[in-house]
């Protein structure tokens, strides 16, 4: 029997092709999509797996041979669900960018003999963001949000460091200061984006496998190990990226030790809005997909 409880831990619904019979399934773990007849779906685990108001979709449409409407053909059906997308999607954009960008302030922790940039304070709240997107939307649109913060930020940087070659105001003193800015911000860039890639592909990667191996249980399990894995490949490459060469390797690790620790304090930080999160986006998003589900009927 399936289960109406179910959270999507390995296929989601994406919609129907009518003419056809099929069902449009997306694969969690690899972000595959793949087309199954209506009524193949009814006798598979895949129906096991979907949540209710999916399962009451699927059996619509198999019982009156596709010509009921669902959730999934109403005009602008997940309009709220896809805002949530593209608002947490520019929420790691802009993240994104303003870490790099606080990367140039140093602070001193007097207390810990330490010199870290403002921006380890920031940046690990993008780990929080993907895996929202990977919990309410699955690892091949989170992958896709990855990718479009990098572009995006890879495209600012370019653009920035083109002003440098503009000419200048004679005697305006901001103009020196400005290009030291941007092409330290340039430099800090290079070595961010290799480690965001690298360790938000890992965060994502991870977050859906334990999230399918624990059959969608124990989320601030799945929240802390894969940004816990995460958080040290990102360190460990941010920092020989950036300082290698122009700091003593011992140095190196000590900055990389003190990033670990501070990220990990956000990452235990981050299980708590992840909960509330998944709270609210099941109240007033999958609460709303019943709701029309119903009024289709």
């Amino acid at each position: 029997m399936a289960n109406s409880d179910a959270e999507n831990s390995r296929y989601k619904l994406l919609g129907f092709e009518n003419d056809k019979d099929l069902a449009v399934i997306m694969i969690n773990s690899t972000g595959r999509i793949i087309k199954v007849k209506i009524g193949e779906v009814l006798k598979s685990e895949i129906l096991d797996d979907l949540n209710k108001t999916e399962i009451k979709a699927i059996y619509r449409k198999f019982y009156s041979r596709g010509g009921a409407l669902t959730a999934y053909e109403i005009a602008d059906r997940n309009e709220v669900s896809w805002m949530v997308y593209v608002i947490l999607t520019l929420l790691l954009f802009t993240l994104y960018i303003v870490s790099n960008v606080a990367a140039a302030k140093l602070v001193s922790l007097n207390e810990f003999g330490v010199v870290v940039t403002s921006g380890v304070f920031i940046y690990p709240l993008t780990f929080l963001i993907v895996d929202l997107l990977n919990e309410f939307y699955g690892l091949r649109l989170a992958r896709k949000a990855i990718v479009f913060a990098f572009i995006s930020n890879a495209l600012i940087v370019v653009l920035l460091a083109a002003t440098t070659y503009l000419p200048g105001l004679p005697g305006w003193k901001l103009d020196a200061p400005y290009g030291e800015v941007i092409n330290y911000f340039s430099s800090v860039l290079i070595a961010s984006s290799v480690s965001f890639l690298f360790s938000e592909y890992v965060n994502s990667y991870l977050l859906c496998k334990i999230k399918e191996l624990t059959n969608s249980k124990l989320l601030f399990l799945r929240v802390f190990l894969s940004s816990f894995f995460a958080v040290i490949l990102d360190s460990f490459i941010f920092c020989f990226i950036a300082f290698s060469g122009s700091m003593p390797n011992g140095d190196i690790l000590d900055l990389i030790y003190t990033q670990i620790a501070i990220k990990m304090c956000f990452a235990v930080f981050n299980i708590l809005p992840a909960y509330g999160a998944r709270s609210l986006f099941k109240k007033y998003v999958i609460g709303n997909l019943d709701l029309k589900s119903t009024t289709a009927a």
